[in-house]
């Protein structure tokens, strides 16, 4: 089964699977704000490599500290094998709740199990998972990533009157964000024949690689590249950079979208090298942390919830910059 139909599921029969884990029957999983208990929380994160997943670790880090919970911190570095890891570990300490940043969708079944049976909750932040059992995690507090690529190829659809010659970077291979926002954005070109995806490839979200792969990609397809579609900021900095070394005008001759909404990514908007970018908030600790209340609590909550992203291009963007938190 697919992720994306575990996410039409709801919440009771996770909350059910995880309703044992009382303090009353574990003792070491107090539930948040019990006199005397203590609340302890693992967090796996994927890494550190870009602002974005910066944010939402400092989201979670300070939401924990201002409700006097322990938080076990994990930096993967990018490697699932490290993550898997953690939460092992994060067992064996017998954490009230794990939070997971999974870095790809699949290979998650083991650990999973092996946390379910020990009767402890995980809850997945910003990605989702696609396992055998949509049980063995209790929500997905994420963005709509499939939306947010069709509002970016909505938004370049109209900018170009429906002719386009695209590249498009891609995040990480395998990993949700990346899968559902080029589903989005292709989906949402389909209706336009005149908007060709001329290559399509990963930059890893790393603005270094962006900058990389739009090298070669210009080398390759030359004056027919006309837009550029990065699945996040970091990216399509890079490729920004790209374009201008080779002599290309980001922002005029070559449209640029992307998605995050990060605070340089309005700079550049600002700037006039960036068209468009697509928010997608990190600062998804309290809601991480209401979540872990409640199923300590044994109550029920939505098999996922999402967070209403907004589209910012140079009629909207200035306007924003001061109010942006990351």
């Amino acid at each position: 089964m697919k992720r994306q139909a575990f996410l039409r599921l709801t919440g009771l029969a996770a909350a059910a699977a995880f309703s044992s884990c009382k303090p009353s029957e574990t003792g070491s999983h107090a539930a948040i704000g019990t006199p005397g208990g203590k609340t302890v929380v693992g967090f796996s994160q994927i890494g550190a490599d870009n602002p974005w997943r910066t944010a939402e670790t400092e989201s979670i880090k300070s939401e924990a500290a201002k409700r006097g919970i322990e938080l076990k911190f994990s930096d993967a570095q990018g490697q699932q094998e490290a993550q898997i890891s953690a939460i092992r570990s994060f067992i064996a300490q017998s954490v009230s709740a794990i939070i997971l940043a999974p870095k790809v969708e699949t290979g998650w079944d083991a650990i999973l199990k092996e946390a379910k049976a020990a009767k402890i909750p995980v809850i997945l932040v910003d990605r989702g998972v696609s396992v055998t059992d949509p049980s063995l995690f209790v929500t997905l507090i994420a963005s709509d990533f499939v939306a947010e690529g069709r509002m970016a190829g909505e938004w370049l659809a109209q900018q170009t009157s429906g002719k386009a010659g695209i590249v498009q970077l891609e995040g990480t291979t395998g990993a949700a964000p990346a899968n559902d926002r080029k589903k989005g954005f292709e989906a949402a070109i389909a209706a336009h024949p005149d908007m060709k995806v001329l290559a399509s490839q990963t930059g890893d979200f790393k603005r270094s690689d962006g900058k990389n792969v739009m090298e070669a990609l210009i080398k390759a397809h030359g004056a027919a590249i006309t837009a550029v579609y990065a699945h996040n900021d970091d990216m399509a900095i890079g490729a920004i950079q790209a374009l201008e070394a080779a002599g290309r005008q980001p922002g005029k001759d070559v449209t640029v979208v992307s998605i995050d909404g990060m605070g340089f990514a309005f700079e550049a908007i600002k700037e006039g090298k960036l068209n468009c970018t697509v928010e997608c908030n990190p600062l998804l600790g309290p809601m991480a942390f209401d979540v872990i209340a409640k199923v300590l609590r044994g109550e029920a909550v939505p098999k996922q919830l999402v967070q209403e992203d907004r589209l910012f291009d140079a009629t909207n963007a200035p306007a924003e910059l001061p109010n942006r938190k990351y």
